[in-house]
């Protein structure tokens, strides 16, 4: 099963860099970064509502959404922050120079969460080959938009 996951989080990274294309390039005929994340945030909405209701998955109750810390309704403003500055940068880094930094940003926020076991994630200690690979990564980034 593990091998499924690993490939299934390769794939959703694989098509960040085409989201993000794809939201540029409507931005192109919409004209605003800010209006291109809103439609395309309606769409992923859309999506995921008829997505729900073919699947049958069950909605929660008033009782649970309710029991949720306030804090876990942040996810959303998050996702509609990562697409609007994807639709605003992709075109002035590119590609790979947009993913490199936000891949950057992600593993050191990830140690950060694993170190301290935040969010409810597993502590994981941030080891000396850990931070290795972020400061590789973030090399890497620097190189990618260099040259």
């Amino acid at each position: 099963m593990r091998p499924m996951i690993m490939l299934t989080a390769l794939v959703a990274g694989a098509l960040m860099p085409v989201q993000a294309g794809i939201n540029a390039r409507l931005r192109d005929f919409l004209g605003d970064p800010l209006v291109t994340s809103l439609v395309s945030f309606s769409v992923g909405t859309v999506a995921l509502i008829l997505f729900v209701l073919f699947a049958r998955i069950p909605l929660p109750t008033l009782a649970m959404a309710s029991a949720a810390p306030w804090w876990t309704w942040l996810g959303g403003a998050l996702g509609a922050f990562f697409v609007a500055v994807s639709v605003i940068l992709a075109y002035k880094l590119g590609a790979t120079g947009l993913m490199a930094w936000i891949i950057a940003g992600q593993l050191v926020a990830s140690v950060l969460l694993d170190h301290n076991g935040a969010l409810g994630f597993a502590v994981r200690e941030a080891s000396w080959p850990r931070l290795l690979g972020v400061a590789l990564l973030f090399g890497g980034a620097v190189l990618v938009n260099e040259y």
